[in-house]
């Protein structure tokens, strides 16, 4: 069979035939120097020839590199590792076997170059072995979000900042409210999470809320004289970055439009704001409210985003949204925030009291401290 493939070796290689009798002989009798050669000359036969190969002859291949990485040095499976790692034809359990390698040095080639990884063996990996696994798969050239939530929940700070820092990873939502959590006290964390563009909205205020806290505190330190006019400064600094057109992703646009449409046409309800809000669709739910209410959207997301569920509720109520559509928004808002859910029992409790026209002077306060001019802070 694998000798057709020999075509495309050099007129000066060994058949394969013949490799295939030394290699009985060679794990036989053979001393590891003599396999780490024979391992060289089967490698040298496969990638002078891997284009062309049929799948059968690629199993056979595979046979043959399994039997001898069984009975070689880790230094010759360092080697085979770097030199199958480019070929994206390479035997597939051969490949798998080299990544399962506690050896980073074997693993590390094959976990951050080979295609034959599919995402299924590449999670399987992620769970079970070394951070120094972790992070050779956090360098691959592409990362689907399946694979990015399991670097993110299991991986060290290094791991963390490699797969952030990869511009051809993707992360899920659960993802991106994970890292979200790891960024609180990290400046550098959190301004890599901060640039991707695919952070969803309300997770990027929530980071950028984490942050101000951060820079406020790095700032005193620094200059202890003007402490007293660091958090204006912060809060001025925050509340520009929150309306900065720059931090809207085409996402959340698209969403925004959605929205706008369904309002002109008449067609924005209390049941859509309930189904944006079941689906988890923050952008939609907190665009809906916002209309509803009568309120630009960035006083709706600032409120939407505070730690306790007040804001939401003051909309809601002058949205005129009934407890049980309310219940949805929170319940969608604990979830995404990955925080403390919200103990609903009270929160039904505030809201049935709550009056309207209380929440409409609570939400005039909001739209005064949205509007407010800020004056610059000296010397900062």
């Amino acid at each position: 069979m694998i000798s057709k493939a020999a075509k495309s070796s050099s007129p000066g290689s060994p058949s394969p035939g013949s490799l295939l009798d030394e290699l009985q002989s060679t794990l036989a009798h053979g001393t590891v120097a003599r396999r780490v050669e024979t391992l060289r000359r089967v490698t040298d036969l496969f990638i002078n020839g891997a284009v062309d190969y049929s799948d059968e002859q690629v199993g056979l291949f595979d046979d043959v590199f399994q039997c001898l990485i069984d009975h070689i040095e880790t230094s010759a499976k360092m080697l085979l590792a770097n030199r199958l790692a480019p070929v994206d034809t390479a035997p597939p359990l051969t490949i798998r076997a080299l990544a399962f390698d506690d050896v980073i040095e074997v693993a590390g080639p094959v976990l951050s170059q080979s295609m034959r990884l599919d995402d299924k063996t590449l999670i399987e990996n992620a769970r079970s072995k070394s951070q120094a696994h972790l992070m050779a798969i956090s360098t691959r050239k592409t990362l689907s979000g399946a694979v990015t939530d399991v670097l993110v929940q299991r991986g060290n700070d290094e791991v963390i900042q490699s797969t952030v820092k990869n511009p051809g990873a993707e992360f899920t939502e659960r993802g991106f409210t994970r890292l979200v959590s790891r960024a609180e006290g990290d400046d550098n964390l959190t301004t890599c999470i901060g640039l991707r563009p695919s952070v969803p909205r309300h997770l990027y205020l929530k980071l950028l809320a984490k942050a101000s806290d951060t820079v406020r505190q790095r700032l005193e330190a620094a200059n202890p004289q003007q402490a007293a006019q660091v958090p204006t400064a912060v809060k001025e600094a925050t509340r520009r970055a929150r309306s900065a057109t720059a931090t809207i992703t085409k996402d959340t646009a698209i969403a925004h439009a959605l929205v706008k449409s369904l309002y002109e046409d008449g067609r924005l309800d209390e049941s859509e704001v309930a189904s944006f809000a079941k689906a988890g669709k923050f952008d939609e739910a907190n665009a809906s409210i916002a209309a509803l209410a009568n309120v630009p959207v960035a006083i709706a997301e600032n409120m939407m985003i505070e730690t306790r569920a007040e804001g939401v509720m003051i909309l809601a109520k002058v949205a005129g949204l009934s407890w049980s559509t309310v219940r949805t928004i929170i319940r969608m808002r604990d979830e995404l925030s990955g925080g403390e859910p919200a103990d609903l029992a009270a929160c039904q409790d505030t809201y049935e009291r709550l009056r309207p026209s209380t929440a409409q002077q609570v939400l005039r306060f909001h739209r005064m401290q949205q509007n407010a001019p800020t004056a610059p802070a000296p010397g900062i």
